[in-house]
């Protein structure tokens, strides 16, 4: 019998699909073809293969070799598979124990010389291979780490194929080499910011609370240098810390990028582009490969988008799919990939370009069309979608100056959000949903969680006059709820659904 098998993982945004490796011998034209719908990359393994093995002493086979990916109508892409094709290949001359690497997933790229160098994307692929039922993975030795963050496999991590060679049997000599190491990534952790630093704005400290414990969208609006980063910044550090499966989510989405994952981190992700990003930039894209964009790359923590009109109106029209389903589908020629991207967006805004418009002691430059246009590049579906709208002004030079301290700490904020979230998951038991912002709005306008009509009174007149619309009537009823959780109280009065209206539209109705 000349045919052998092993596995690797093919990944398609984060989730991965076993493909069987499987190869072939044939007294034919001595040759080397890889078939079931490779890329470029995957294409090019042949020659890596043929080298790598030559340099690490094994013997190839000098006959027609036919690797096969099965299924063959899935795309594979990048050079993780060589490992898996070089594993196949030898087996199929006796050289490596059939059995031990029918049972075995192989993931890394080789070098020319035999080494195993790092690939992105191997906690997702451990993780499916988990999923699938193995319980034995080899990996390149820069990607150890990253590999044993997935619990119930067994993983090995290898410096060359010469090492894996000889644990699947074979007779090589190991030859002592250096380890293809990740490049290193000069990111710095994110750092935990207090709330407490946050002085004269009190109101938008609050607001910043019942986002964090609702899990709403929020627009900051003001002059510059009101605090209106400042105030987004810190809202990371008053989200409660990430589950495990939530953090290996996060690491997952990481991996993919190519960042070096060694710990599963509890603090939610905080993702900040720039306004010149492209559409492309914040949901990602790719032409042969996707990859993740900033909105996936915030997934399950903060997407902050600053100087919000400055962007491209059509990479603001992209949130507004995700903002909804949680999830950004990227479909091209070659491939189509789901990402999750259940995130909270913060945005933020001047009043006008010279950013003076309204500010007292300020003077504004703009015309009034000027103005306008600045305010129109937000459309009215994606403020539609944002929950809360505050406006923030500049703090007084006496307040400033004074050395006071928000009574509001970090910690404080935090303990006060786990609370309220905690109450929400209580009501939402047994739903798919967690958070009050998750929830459809029909669940709080029907049934059980109506509100009276003396306390919903002002909403619905904003309904029936069109200040508010049906998503924003759902959305004022979502913070509601939120205010209630965080004030103790069983259900919304009519304080907590006056104050919704006033973070919703800026004023009372």
């Amino acid at each position: 019998m000349s045919t052998a098998r092993t596995w690797a993982v093919a990944l398609t945004g984060v989730d991965g699909h076993m493909v069987e490796v499987e190869a072939d011998l044939s007294s034919q034209t001595p040759g080397f073809q890889i078939i079931g719908l490779p890329d470029k990359a995957l294409g090019e393994a042949a020659q890596r293969v043929r080298n790598a093995c030559v340099n690490a002493g094994l013997d190839f086979p000098r006959r027609r070799l036919t690797v096969n990916l099965s299924p063959a109508n899935l795309p594979k892409a990048g050079s993780g598979f060589d490992l898996s094709i070089a594993v196949a290949t030898l087996a199929t001359g006796g050289a490596l124990r059939r059995d031990s690497v029918r049972s075995t997933v192989h993931i890394g790229e080789l070098g020319l010389d035999g080494r195993l160098r790092p690939v992105p994307g191997v906690l997702p692929a451990v993780y499916a291979a988990a999923r699938a039922g193995f319980t034995t993975v080899i990996v390149p030795h820069a990607n150890a780490a990253e590999a044993r963050l997935v619990p119930g496999i067994e993983v090995h991590a290898a410096v060359s194929l010469a090492e894996v060679a000889l644990r699947h049997g074979a007779d090589v000599e190991l030859v002592d080499a250096d380890p293809v190491e990740m490049p290193a990534v000069s990111a710095e952790p994110l750092e935990v910011l207090d709330l407490a630093d946050v002085i004269g704005q009190d109101e938008a400290v609050d607001a910043l609370v019942a986002a964090a414990a609702g899990g709403h969208h929020m627009m900051l609006s003001g002059p510059p240098g009101a605090g209106k980063t400042m105030l987004a910044r810190r809202l990371p550090g008053i989200l409660p810390a990430l589950t495990e499966s939530e953090a290996l989510e996060v690491a997952a989405i990481r991996s993919l990028t190519g960042e070096a994952v060694t710990r599963l981190d509890a603090l939610a992700p905080f993702e900040a582009p720039h306004h010149s990003a492209s559409a492309a930039a914040l949901v990602g894209g790719g032409s042969r490969a996707p990859r993740p964009g900033a909105i996936v790359r915030a997934h399950r923590g903060v997407l902050f988008l600053d100087e919000t009109p400055e962007f491209q109106r059509t990479a603001l029209d992209a949130l507004r799919q995700p903002l909804e389903s949680g999830r950004i589908e990227i479909t091209r020629a070659g491939f189509a990939a789901s990402f999750p991207a259940r995130f909270q967006l913060v945005l933020a805004m001047n009043p006008c370009p010279c950013g003076s418009y309204g500010v007292r002691g300020g003077e504004c430059t703009c015309p009034p069309m000027a103005i306008r246009r600045y305010a129109a590049r937000l459309s009215g579906p994606l403020r539609d979608r944002v929950d809360i709208d505050l406006q923030v002004a500049r703090v007084s030079a006496s307040r400033a100056t004074s050395g006071e301290r928000s009574t509001l700490s970090t910690a404080a904020a935090r303990e006060r959000v786990a609370l309220a979230r905690a109450t929400a998951a209580e009501r939402w038991r047994g739903s798919p949903w967690r958070v009050n912002g998750e929830v459809p709005g029909e669940r709080l306008r029907q049934g059980a969680l109506r509100l009276p009509p003396a306390v919903r009174a002002p909403l619905d007149r904003a309904l029936e006059r069109g200040t508010v619309t049906l998503r924003a009537y759902d959305r004022v009823l979502r913070i509601a709820w939120t205010l209630s959780d965080l004030a103790g109280l069983s259900s919304p009065g009519a304080d907590q659904l006056g104050r919704a209206l006033f973070l919703k539209k800026g004023l009372l109705t």
